[in-house]
């Protein structure tokens, strides 16, 4: 499966390994690459065989933010395009669904940072449920050097990783944060030499398990905070009502006597 040249996917045993591919460009941000991100972020929400993502860039880079030549264009139509006003049932305008996409995910996403994930790159990354990072990797909210201000959901979800102080002085700023501040910090998940293998092996890991279960759990984590303590416990409870006796259950306590691989039906099926 490919969206573009932009974006490649490939998918194996419910992993759908998923590449920025502009490396010669360090996966800089052009209209293309929104559109591709948002279209394949779209397609894998809604394919029912995907069970975890990987996210990670080709090349030296993570992503390094917006292209340059991306400046001249949003003063025109294409920047008009990529700011535009929510269309349909959406929240977001096509760059912050480039990266909110990746949170919308039923599916686990882990995302592999080596290199650099600045400004645009660094948002995209927040929407991901775990970020792997190599040590000497270096996030930046970096807007504020260009006289911008973060605007592809970073406002709303960098405060929940990173606490409401950490992520001003990091907006206000623009400093750059190595990888391993930004897992001392909650920027990151984990330091690894390799981030892009150990999310993949990670993601295989999740892919093994109950998918109700771990999609139920990514949605219920996904809302503490933001709905009361009684909806979040009666959450819980219809969770774990739906989950107990239910086939793919009983299909993961049998593989686990058995020792073999569990096989399970979608939920979504």
């Amino acid at each position: 499966m490919t969206s573009n040249d932009r974006v490649i996917v490939t998918i194996e045993n419910g992993v759908a390994d998923v590449r920025l591919n502009r490396p010669e460009k360090m996966n800089a941000l052009d209209s293309a690459m929104f559109k591709a991100l948002v279209d394949t972020g779209e397609r894998l929400k809604h394919d029912p065989s995907v069970r975890a993502v990987v996210l990670s860039g080709e090349g030296r880079a993570f992503c390094a933010g917006l292209d340059f030549g991306s400046f001249q264009a949003m003063a025109g139509d294409e920047g008009m395009e990529i700011g535009a006003e929510p269309k349909g049932d959406r929240i977001t305008n096509l760059g912050q669904q480039a990266a909110y996409v990746w949170a919308e995910m039923p599916a686990p996403v882990i995302v592999a940072v080596q290199g650099v994930a600045l400004g645009g790159g660094c948002q995209i990354a927040l929407g991901g449920d775990l970020r792997y990072c190599t040590p000497d990797a270096r996030f930046s909210v970096l807007e504020i050097r260009w006289g911008l201000a973060p605007d592809m959901t970073g406002t709303q979800l960098l405060p929940r990783l990173v606490g409401l102080d950490v992520a001003k002085e990091l907006t206000f700023t623009g400093r750059m944060v190595s990888g391993t501040e930004a897992v001392a910090i909650g920027l990151a998940t984990r330091v690894c030499e390799d981030p892009r293998a150990e999310a993949l092996k990670t993601a295989h890991e999740m892919a093994s398990y109950n998918p109700e279960a771990i999609q139920g759990a990514k949605s219920l984590l996904n809302q503490a905070g933001l709905i009361s303590l009684a909806e979040g416990f009666a959450g819980e409870e219809h969770l774990i009502r739906r989950l107990i006796g239910s086939p793919n259950q009983v299909e993961a306590v049998k593989a686990y006597f058995e020792k073999r691989p569990a096989v399970y039906d979608d939920p979504r099926r």
